[in-house]
């Protein structure tokens, strides 16, 4: 896939430049659309660089605040508000779901502890009930339904991504505890603070500097699809069910302003590169940024703990979890440092912290990529890889 060069803007520091490189070459290599990507190294910039276009048509310039959806590049962000509450003693991993969320204990999960929610370990990742089109963008909806499903396994013995019920289940924990929509939450305590670009939920207001999502083709090759796509073939399967926990409203896409209102903290998130890596710089230098403290050093340490790993019942591959977050598998070309964590979503978008290096890193995109057995997304991990480069390590 080759594209024409385009016009790089923003800011590299001296020693950075491999990293411009690598996202210069994302478009005219790699079919990039439009991005951006930024790294901060112990709470101070070094890569601000954004490019491209924010529509299909090519007629909107991708501009230094232009915000993006990241799908499950939030449910970081969401985890997260979840580590604030934990650090304060509001909230307990080990306690009963049902202490915060009484009527969650139906089905058999009067005992589930919070930290299955946020390992992917509750055996949630699908809703058996039938529910009406544009039910997933429904929060009381979502939320009566998760309570009154059983488990599609005992808690605790397998671990499966919670592709579209992470964000209700750990949300509504947030909410239940501090009063606050999740949205509201991570405004006021993470993103306000710290003045970051990132949102879940947002008025009309905002749809000016919004890129649109843009769907990859389908692969010419079908017997190429690695196992996860393969599955999603099949509508009966636990992948494609929990890909897909109720059915869309007719004419309501990722790009719609029904879509972007709803907060729905497993996917729907939208904002830049350089907030992803201002967050997550923070979390990569003990909690802390500017003056403006978002965990301690022992909150970030439980945050980033393995807690599961080994075969994803959802996913169909090797993933290793820590408490809402994820971490490197090495034979599967994820070349972030050993002590990483972060999130990554569906179609390249990456954030994540490395406290070995003191970096946070943040990388968007409007260009949803189709990974197959030979052609997997080579574009946030070859910018890490030219982060590592301009390291020396």
């Amino acid at each position: 896939m080759t594209t024409t060069a385009i016009e790089i803007f923003g800011d590299c520091a001296p020693g950075f430049e491999p990293v411009k490189a690598a996202f210069e070459r994302n478009f005219s290599e790699h079919g990039e659309v439009g991005g951006a990507v930024a790294v901060t190294i112990d709470g101070e910039s070094k890569v601000d660089l954004w490019g491209g276009y924010a529509d299909k048509a090519r007629s909107r310039a991708w501009e230094r605040d232009t915000i993006v959806n990241v799908y499950s590049t939030t449910k970081g962000m969401a985890a997260l508000c979840g580590h604030i509450l934990a650090d304060r003693g509001e909230l307990d991993f080990d306690a009963p779901v049902t202490k915060y969320w009484p009527e969650f204990g139906q089905a058999g999960k009067e005992e589930m502890p919070v930290r299955y929610l946020f390992s992917h370990q509750a055996g949630l990742p699908v809703i058996d009930k039938k529910l009406p089109p544009g039910a997933s963008l429904d929060w009381d909806m979502m939320c009566a339904a998760l309570a009154e499903q059983a488990p599609v396994w005992e808690p605790g013995t397998k671990q499966g991504y919670h592709t579209a019920t992470f964000g209700f289940l750990v949300g509504e924990v947030v909410r239940r505890i501090s009063g606050k929509s999740i949205g509201t939450f991570l405004r006021d305590e993470v993103t306000g603070p710290l003045n970051a670009d990132f949102l879940i939920g947002f008025g009309p207001e905002q749809d000016f500097r919004v890129a649109d999502m843009l769907q990859a083709a389908p692969p010419a090759d079908m017997s190429d699809l690695p196992p996860i796509a393969q599955a999603m073939v099949d509508p009966t399967s636990l992948t494609a069910r929990s890909f897909s926990i109720a059915p869309p409203k007719p004419g309501v896409d990722v790009n719609h302003r029904e879509y972007r209102a709803a907060e729905s903290p497993s996917g729907n998130g939208h904002g830049t590169a350089r907030a992803l890596a201002r967050i997550y710089g923070a979390l990569s230098r003990g909690g802390e940024v500017d003056g403006v403290r978002l965990l301690s050093a022992a909150a970030i340490e439980r945050a980033r703990v393995e807690q599961v790993g080994g075969k994803d019942e959802t996913l169909l591959m090797k993933t290793r979890r820590s408490l809402g977050y994820m971490l490197p598998v090495t034979e599967q070309g994820d070349v972030r440092g050993p002590e990483s964590f972060g999130h990554a979503g569906m179609g390249g978008s990456l954030g994540y912290a490395d406290p070995e290096r003191k970096l946070g890193f943040g990388y968007v995109m409007n260009q949803m990529w189709t990974t197959t057995l030979s052609n997997p997304d080579p574009r946030a991990q070859g910018l890490v890889a030219a982060v590592h480069e301009s390291l020396g390590r």
